[in-house]
């Protein structure tokens, strides 16, 4: 017999794909519960309307956190900024038009929803800004851009400009606010762009105004490393990678089982068809097992699942920076820094590039491992300097001068 809560994600999931393909309107709680394999009565029992229904799918869907991932996580690879940027709005319009039905009924039919359904929608379009604005934020400081308004301004413009845009697509057919698509998202990034980005864009690198280097000592990262492996087989791979491989939390949440490489000489990822990067099993002196059997390799061959993503959440679905993030927090709980902060996600990257350095890695190698410029390194190679003269100042005090 089926559990309550399979049943409850059952007809979540079959409401949101009617919704999509039908709209709301055009749906009926019948239909729903035929595609559930249930009756109307269980349907009502857990829910009690299709209004209510409404309300668990914007509150509980994985496809509404599959869509923004699957926005942030879009990878760029154009030269030109300008360019990168229009393929990302391209991509964002794109995932739109593939539910024009749910887009016209969510924004049309918004008057006739009860206060609670008003209020998830608009939760999840904040998580979709918030999605928007971490790509921006990541867009902006690879290609050192210095905007003149906050990311998260940006991105709620430029969520106004594609929803705007997708709904006049959707609702009439004879328009010519715009030529074609093209025109439009050629227009909008133009707009935000050179209309929020300051004046001399390229910042040159110098110790103020670059990344501020904050890495982690190696007893806080053994100690996240313990507590992650507390949590679960995948949580353990998860802090394994993000110290052992120096990741970015985007790269993180896209890889894919067929990205490992693994054997007895080496453990590498394939980030990019021209980009490879290690796995070490050496993390801040001590090792985590060997290039076969390590916490990746061990969490790869526990999976069960089809998803080809390396890292899924609890619903075996891809991993989101959300997600990401909440299982960082839960490994670092109570945790302070010498700042007297929680440490930060990023610090794990952080202190991945300074372990580098430090262990002989030249700037050149680890801008081919990074896939980062000399510039951008800078401060990491300031703070590997810094680090290796205090560990030789101490090691002087702790050996008697020949001269004493």
């Amino acid at each position: 017999m089926p559990s309550q809560s399979s049943t409850r994600q059952r007809l979540i999931q079959s409401a949101f794909q009617l919704f999509i393909t039908q709209g709301i309107s055009g749906t009926t709680t019948r239909q729903i519960a035929e595609a559930a394999e249930v009756n109307e009565v269980t349907l009502f029992r857990h829910f009690g309307s299709k209004h209510g229904l409404l309300l668990g799918v914007l509150e509980e869907s994985t496809a509404f956190q599959s869509l923004g991932q699957a926005l942030n996580s879009h990878n760029q690879s154009s030269e030109s900024t300008e360019q990168a940027f229009q393929e990302y709005a391209s991509y964002c319009l794109h995932a739109l038009e593939q539910v024009p039905d749910l887009i016209r009924s969510l924004v049309g039919e918004a008057n006739q929803y009860p206060a609670d359904n008003r209020l998830a929608l608009g939760k999840r379009m904040t998580e979709i800004t918030q999605y928007m604005a971490q790509y921006l934020e990541t867009f902006m400081a690879e290609r050192q851009l210095i905007p003149q308004f906050s990311t998260e301004k940006l991105a709620s413009l430029l969520e106004c400009l594609l929803l705007g845009y997708a709904v006049i697509e959707f609702t009439s057919e004879y328009h010519q606010l715009w030529n074609h698509q093209d025109d439009f998202l050629e227009h909008a990034v133009q707009m935000i762009l050179f209309g929020s980005i300051a004046s001399g864009t390229v910042v040159s690198p110098s110790p103020q105004t670059t990344t501020v280097v904050a890495d982690l000592p190696a007893e806080t990262v053994h100690l996240i490393l313990r507590q992650a492996k507390k949590q679960s087989t995948q949580d353990h791979a998860l802090a394994y990678v993000l110290f052992g491989a120096g990741l970015s939390s985007p790269e993180v949440i896209d890889l894919l089982r067929s990205q490992q490489i693994s054997n007895n000489q080496q453990h590498l990822l394939q980030i990019q068809a021209s980009r490879q990067v290690a796995v070490n099993q050496w993390v801040m002196g001590k090792r985590l097992g060997s290039y076969t059997s390590n916490p990746l390799t061990k969490w790869l061959k526990f999976r069960k699942d089809d998803e080809p993503t390396m890292f899924v959440d609890d619903q075996q679905q891809p991993l989101t920076l959300t997600t990401l993030a909440d299982r960082w927090k839960s490994w670092t709980e109570g945790m302070t820094t010498l700042a007297g902060h929680p440490p930060h996600l990023e610090q794990a990257q952080h202190t991945w590039c300074i372990d580098m350095l430090m262990r002989g890695v030249t700037l050149d190698n680890l801008s081919l491992l990074t896939g980062w410029t000399l510039e951008q390194l800078h401060p990491y190679d300031q703070r590997a300097k810094e680090k290796a003269a205090l560990e030789q100042a101490t090691r002087l005090d702790q050996k008697p001068s020949s001269k004493d």
